[in-house]
């Protein structure tokens, strides 16, 4: 039987039922009746009871003003242009389950759709009720779906069928992604929805990674003077899937990451005046990660003030600009900055305990602080 006409199983849509009955219109609950539903299904289903929804209420798919559309637009040209590769890549991948692509900006309106299934039946009319640009699928919109939890809880989500709130939209599944722009602010999601199709929970996982996909993609456009490319000691080079990404302008401020190099780093990008330096990350002098760039070194195994190691790929960034601040290939290091890199070496050898380095060096902590922490010039010694 195809895919796209194959029924639920039978005891998961009677659990769905189940859940309905005892969350949403709040039938006593029985032995274990809501077990299926994940919890910020149940969180949804809440938000929009306390809205004053009711699931018989009628969806209608109405799109924003001609104008609106067009300020969307205008404003998601670098995520659409973004994800447009990575959707074309998914369109293909799931041209044979009925199911297709959605993008949309942080407010759930959509600013891109992927190729949707031919036919003059119902199932194509629901998918192309949803599958227009400029259309609102957020949560205020049109209640649960994988679009509006997945940006209000910001992870990977999926729901089937009965678990979108209102009966009108019980005809999708969909499974959706959050996406974080460089900065690490939510601007989006992509959302892989099928309608009257089998079950396909395996599609959150190729949400998730394709939603990875397009987040590298903006930052590796991301305008700046070094590209760092960051991976454990020993991982494969190339696996795009947990490849960090770091940007850093010529002064050396990060001004773009991805989501694994801010795992990697356990830093969130600073949103003040005061913006995250390289020399707050690694214990080694920005110009030596300049230098290594214009040599075209393949790997530097560089320490991090945690004590930790990641293995660094630097590579000219593409603004254009030239790499400001930074020293020619050639020229001889200052003494100051072997004196630096001495002392970074010292605290990372001594897997960043300060008063050890210290006592190594023979100097106070006091100057180990002054010279380095902040990534101050050293002078002398007390």
């Amino acid at each position: 039987m195809p895919a796209s006409i194959v029924s639920p199983l039978p005891e998961r849509s009677l659990a769905i039922a189940q859940a309905r009955r005892e969350l949403i219109h709040g039938e006593a609950p029985r032995s274990r009746g809501n077990a299926c539903v994940d919890s910020w299904i149940s969180r949804s289903w809440q938000r929009c009871i306390e809205s004053g929804r009711r699931p018989q209420q009628r969806v209608s798919f109405d799109p924003v003003s001609l104008s609106a559309s067009r300020d969307v637009a205008e404003c998601n040209r670098a995520l659409v242009s973004a994800a447009r590769p990575v959707i074309e890549r998914l369109s293909r991948a799931i041209a044979d389950t009925r199911y297709f692509a959605i993008l949309t900006d942080a407010n759930g309106i959509v600013v891109d759709v992927g190729t949707l299934p031919d036919g003059t039946d119902a199932a194509s009319r629901y998918a192309r009720d949803i599958g227009r640009i400029g259309v609102d699928l957020s949560e205020r919109a049109i209640g649960t779906s994988a679009i509006g939890t997945a940006l209000a809880e910001q992870e990977s989500v999926w729901l089937h069928r009965g678990e979108h709130f209102f009966d009108d939209t019980s005809v999708y599944s969909c499974a959706g992604a959050p996406l974080f722009g460089p900065r690490g602010d939510c601007i989006g999601m992509l959302d892989l929805t099928g309608v009257q199709v089998v079950e396909r929970p395996e599609l959150r996982h190729l949400a998730t990674l394709s939603a990875r996909s397009i987040e590298n993609m903006l930052v590796l456009r991301e305008p700046c003077e070094l590209l760092l490319h960051l991976a454990w000691p020993g991982s494969p080079a190339g696996n795009e899937a947990s490849e960090g990404l770091l940007c850093i302008d010529g002064a050396g401020h990060v001004t773009g990451a991805n989501a694994a190099a801010r795992q990697m780093l356990h830093q969130p990008l600073a949103r003040s005046q005061h913006a995250l330096h390289f020399n707050d990350l690694f214990a080694l002098p920005l110009h030596m990660m300049f230098d290594a760039a214009r040599r075209g070194d393949a790997v530097l195994e560089v320490p991090l003030w945690s004590g930790l190691r990641v293995q660094v790929r630097p590579q000219r960034g593409g603004s254009g600009t030239g790499l400001a601040g930074a020293a020619p290939s050639d020229a001889q290091p200052r003494l100051r900055d072997v004196e630096t890199a001495l002392i970074r070496k010292a605290v990372a050898d001594a897997r960043g305990n300060v008063a050890e380095a210290a006592r190594a060096l023979g100097i106070s902590r006091a100057t180990v602080y002054r010279k380095l922490w902040r990534g101050r010039p050293a002078g002398g010694s007390d």
